[in-house]
């Protein structure tokens, strides 16, 4: 059963203040400061038993020995997908995305320029992935034998791009069998998108291999190590992680030094993204949500931006769990959509 089935208005009340209060002050929250709160009409006495029930259920917790309580990561999860009322943007902060994201006509540092705005306006880190090239399709693919078990791969994506690689196979092939592979994978795989192809021939790597006869099976891994050299490393541009130095809760030179290792490695950040490609709209990471130690204390907001109807890159900003989301949703959400909009003149900006 859900936890907002469990709890009723009072207590959702009680945590919805809580949470905003912390955000705000970045203190721990007591009974007293809550029956303040001009929202909420309880007794101190009352206010501890539901904070005592809010703990009890995993939503808030009190660290060391305060008398407060703050929000652990399901607090906060049920606080942004249940309670959080979004504001819109400031008029300011609008029209600083619409001149910095104007459309311009090879605008090579729009991606820098959204990077730079979201960690400006935000006081946090802004990412934002380089835009993927178009879809690539593959055409036809040839394997062709060089010295023991060395094989030239030429294959044509799209119209007429041809591509060549050098890949070494597990055992020597010859050249009638090599020629049986490319037969096999032009029949199976032609006018299919890379991407594609690559998830098939993982599938077909796994499938019960004794259904496999050894010409496919050596097809599909020679394939895969065509395919899986020839593309690009995604990348990313970052901007303000230094932002991050100055909330007390990530001031840990430990934990700093984890999560900048991960800013400098990418991979981690590069992954977590290419998450968020997969899903619409805005998408939350919430702490160990994430999956990747160095952001269990760190929120990461994102929205995927597209050029035309294609999904190309992520974008989004990196902040500690603390942070005011009902502010950061909207930001990238409007970044997301003049980005998409400046990358593709032809469209009209959003509003």
């Amino acid at each position: 059963m859900a936890k907002t089935q469990i709890l009723n208005e009072r207590s959702l009340q009680l945590l919805k203040a809580l949470v905003e209060r912390y955000i705000s002050d970045g203190q721990p929250v007591g009974s007293r400061v809550l029956s303040k709160d001009s929202k909420i009409n309880l007794s101190p006495a009352t206010i501890r038993n539901v904070m005592s029930d809010l703990e009890d259920l995993g939503l808030i917790h009190s660290p060391h020995t305060s008398a407060g309580r703050v929000p652990t990561v399901s607090g906060y999860r049920l606080f942004v997908d249940s309670l959080l009322t979004v504001k819109p943007l400031e008029s300011n902060d609008l029209s600083r995305l619409h001149q910095g994201l104007k459309e311009r006509e090879g605008s090579s540092d729009v991606i820098s320029i959204a990077s730079r705005l979201l960690s400006d306006l935000t006081k946090m880190a802004g990412v934002v992935t380089l835009p993927r090239r178009e879809v690539v399709y593959l055409r036809h693919i040839e394997f062709l034998p060089l010295s023991n078990t060395r094989v030239l791969v030429i294959f044509v994506t799209n119209e007429q791009e041809v591509h060549n690689k050098i890949i070494h196979t597990s055992r020597v092939l010859s050249p009638a069998e090599l020629q049986q592979a490319a037969n096999y994978l032009n029949a199976v795989y032609a006018g299919h998108s890379l991407a594609s192809v690559k998830e098939a021939l993982l599938k077909d790597l796994q499938d019960d291999q004794e259904q496999v006869n050894q010409s496919m099976l050596d097809a599909v891994r020679m394939a895969q190590l065509a395919f899986d050299q020839n593309n690009e490393k995604e990348d990313y541009v970052l901007t303000g992680e230094t932002n991050l130095m100055g909330f007390s809760e990530l001031s840990n030179m430990d934990q700093l030094k984890k999560l900048f290792e991960a800013f400098s490695q990418k991979q981690t950040v590069i992954h977590l993204l290419d998450q968020c490609m997969k899903a619409d709209g805005v998408q939350i990471y919430i702490g160990e949500e994430s999956g990747y130690r160095p952001f269990d204390h760190c929120s990461l907001v994102t929205s995927s931006y597209s050029v035309g109807d294609q999904v190309v890159g992520v974008l989004g900003v990196i902040g500690p769990t603390r942070m005011a989301y009902e502010k950061i949703i909207p930001f990238v959400d409007v970044t997301a959509k003049l980005l998409g909009a400046a990358l593709n003149p032809k469209s009209s900006t959003p509003s």
